[in-house]
C-alpha cells in the first residue's frame, strides 16, 4: 500500500543555514525559516524502490565576502562574490560605482522608482503591479532574488495593497533584506515569508515609513545582526530610532560608507550601521 508523507527536504550547514538549490524549475530559499512554506514541499509516493526526491546543495564558503555601500536616500549598491551588482530603491537619480546587473524598486514616491531605468540594467524590478501583487524569484549569477509584499499608504489616506516589496537577496550564503518603504509592522506571515535575515536595511525617518517605536519593534522581531540604516528625512529622527535601543545592540558609526560582511565575519552582538552620508 502506497503511504502519502509530506515530505520537505532541507541541507542544514554548520552554520544553520539551508541552502538553496533547484528543484521543479524553482529555487528553494536558504532563508525561509519556516519549511511548510517552501516550494520544496511536497507529497511523496514511497514505492519500493523508488528513492523520494531530495533537495542539495554544497555549502556556501563562510568567507566569501559581500560587499555594501550605502549611495543615498534607500538606494544602497551591493557587489556579491560572483561580481552581481544589486541597487536597491533605484531612482536614477544617484551615481553609482558602476551599472548594475539588478535594480529593485517600490512606488511610495518617486525618490524609490523610475519608469525608465537605464537600458543597461539586466533585471529591472518592480515591487508593485498594477492590480495584482508582485512576485519575483529569480537567480541572477550567485544571487537568489525573491521579495515579499507589504501594502502601502497612500498620499489620499487610503491602503494601496502590496504596493511595497521587502526584497531579500541570498548570496554567499547570506539572507540579506532591504524593506523598501515600510509602512506597516510586519505581520506574522511576512515574517515566516521573510525568513532568516542576516542582513537588513531599515528607514529611520522618524514616521514617513512608520515610527520610531514601530521600526524598532520590526528590527527587533527581524532578529538581524546587521542593521543597516537609510531613508533618513528629519532633524533628530536617527537619534529618536536609536534611544529605544539598549546594551543589546552595538552601534557602529561608521567611517565610511561601504561595508565587506560574510558569514564569518557577521558581528557576533547585533549591530546597527551607521553610514557617514546618512
Amino acid at each position: 500500500m502506497f503511504r502519502c508523507l509530506l515530505a520537505v527536504i532541507s541541507v542544514i550547514a554548520a552554520t544553520g543555514v539551508a541552502h538553496a538549490a533547484e528543484t521543479g524549475g524553482r529555487m528553494v530559499s536558504m532563508c525561509q525559516a519556516i519549511a511548510a512554506r517552501l516550494p520544496a514541499s511536497q507529497y511523496a509516493r514511497l514505492d519500493k524502490g523508488v528513492e523520494p526526491p531530495v533537495v542539495m546543495a554544497a555549502a556556501p564558503a563562510r568567507t566569501e565576502s559581500v560587499r555594501i555601500t550605502y549611495i543615498d536616500h534607500s538606494t544602497y549598491f551591493i557587489e556579491t562574490p560572483g561580481g552581481v551588482t544589486i541597487a536597491t530603491d533605484y531612482s536614477g537619480a544617484y551615481r553609482m560605482p558602476a551599472t548594475p546587473t539588478v535594480v529593485t524598486m517600490n512606488k511610495a514616491h518617486s525618490g524609490h522608482y523610475t519608469l525608465a531605468p537605464d537600458p543597461a540594467i539586466r533585471h529591472a524590478l518592480q515591487g508593485w503591479q498594477d492590480g495584482g501583487k508582485a512576485e519575483h524569484r529569480l537567480t541572477v549569477g550567485d544571487t537568489y532574488i525573491r521579495n515579499v509584499v507589504s501594502d502601502l499608504r497612500s498620499f489620499g489616506g487610503g491602503i494601496e495593497p502590496g504596493a511595497n516589496s521587502i526584497f531579500i537577496f541570498e548570496t554567499a550564503g547570506l539572507c540579506i533584506g532591504h524593506v523598501g518603504h515600510l509602512h506597516f509592522e510586519l505581520n506574522d506571515d511576512q515574517i515566516a515569508d521573510i525568513g532568516r535575515l542576516d542582513i537588513v536595511m531599515i528607514p529611520v525617518d522618524g514616521g514617513l515609513t512608520m515610527t520610531a517605536p514601530s521600526m524598532r519593534k520590526t528590527v527587533q522581531r527581524l532578529r538581524s545582526s546587521l542593521v543597516m540604516l537609510m531613508h533618513r528625512r528629519r532633524a533628530g529622527a536617527l537619534e529618536e530610532f536609536l534611544a529605544g535601543f539598549g546594551k543589546d545592540f552595538a552601534l557602529d558609526f561608521s567611517s565610511t560608507p561601504t561595508i565587506s560582511v560574510s558569514l564569518k565575519t557577521l558581528p557576533k552582538k547585533p549591530t546597527i550601521f551607521i553610514p557617514p552620508n546618512l
